[in-house]
């Protein structure tokens, strides 16, 4: 594993140390150097449709360890793994996406309790997710956030499997700034979110 360190992307790694008052790219990957902190927004399913009053704990998610971690990654080719040096997320991934995976849920209004599997209620379904992709693609001249993301609803106390679905997508940075590719993700997630939380509304 590498940080990001690419002169095709100098504005990229640029545009965040003029924003932190450091002239140094270097600087930025110091432990001295607090990274910015980037946050995502959850948007709930739809509030229509089939409603329960079971309860609902979500598992912290699975994750590879390249990212299991509060650092953004970047694939700079098929087979290299980079990291931005100018920006992280608010905590390590698995945590950023159980996050949003319960407000999104919540939000919908059709499950009785969402929660995370530590405390709550003993639970009636539980969501298991495995993160496949959170990752920046850098191809050709542009910057790609991609996700990808298996649920697995399961019956807590029997643990049969309910039903199991992949959820995809990507976007397009407007440009190669950490904030725009952080855009990017939140773009992916408005669309991803809403239909993971009306898939799992209607079956817990």
């Amino acid at each position: 594993m590498k940080s990001l360190d690419l002169t095709r992307r100098a504005t990229l790694l640029g545009g965040m140390a003029a924003l932190g008052g450091c002239g140094a790219l270097g600087a930025l990957n110091t432990a001295a150097t607090p990274l910015p902190i980037y946050d995502l927004s959850a948007r709930s399913g739809a509030s229509a449709g089939r409603r329960t009053d079971r309860t609902l704990v979500v598992a912290r998610p699975e994750a590879p360890a390249t990212l299991d971690t509060d650092r953004i990654m970047v694939r700079p080719d098929a087979v290299s793994v980079a990291y931005v040096p100018a920006a992280r997320w608010g905590d390590d991934l698995p945590e950023v996406v159980q996050s949003l995976l319960v407000r999104s849920l919540s939000g919908t209004g059709r499950i009785g309790y969402v929660g995370r599997a530590e405390g709550g209620p003993v639970p009636d379904r539980a969501l298991l997710t495995r993160i496949d992709a959170f990752e920046v693609v850098d191809a050709s001249e542009t910057l790609t956030a991609r996700v990808a993301m298996s649920l697995t609803l399961i019956a807590d106390r029997s643990q049969r499997v309910i039903a199991s679905r992949e959820f995809a997508g990507q976007a397009v940075a407007g440009d190669e700034t950490p904030r725009a590719v952080v855009q990017a993700f939140q773009t992916v997630l408005d669309e991803e979110l809403p239909a993971m939380a009306d898939w799992v509304a209607a079956r817990a």
